[in-house]
């Protein structure tokens, strides 16, 4: 089934619908009736997914990397954008600064295969925050 347009294609005035109808039952219902407005409505096929697969993979950045192969970069910005097109002002990054045995300790796990080289400049440029073990 289509989903109701917000605006008329040919104007784009808003659109009032005038008649629900229910097949199940037969039963029509005439007036003015101002369609619910969604946050999500506005949204592009391609935000609409990046935001499915954002919930999907809980939120997490490094994972969403592996499932649509983009850096961490352009996931950021995508998320910015999306942040945006809900009517939202995305914060501004605070950087994490690291100690310099947390430092060591990133270099330490790059060098032993505990975490790839991106999530390694991620720390290191305090885009995500890195936890001693």
């Amino acid at each position: 089934m289509n989903q109701l347009p917000n605006n008329c294609p040919l104007c784009q005035g808003k659109v009032v619908v005038t008649r629900f109808y229910c097949p199940g039952c037969q039963t029509s219902v005439e007036g003015s009736f101002i369609p619910q407005q969604s946050p999500f409505q506005n949204l592009t096929q391609e935000q609409m997914n990046f935001l499915l697969t954002f919930v999907r993979s809980e939120g997490r950045l490094n994972r969403m990397e592996e499932i649509l192969g983009l850096s961490y970069p352009t996931l950021k910005n995508r998320l910015n954008d999306l942040i945006t097109a809900l009517g939202f002002q995305p914060e501004k990054e605070i950087r994490i600064k690291l100690s310099d045995s947390q430092r060591q300790q990133v270099l330490d796990d790059l060098e032993n295969g505990r975490i790839d080289s991106n999530q390694a400049l991620r720390y290191l440029q305090g885009e995500d925050e890195f936890n001693l073990i």
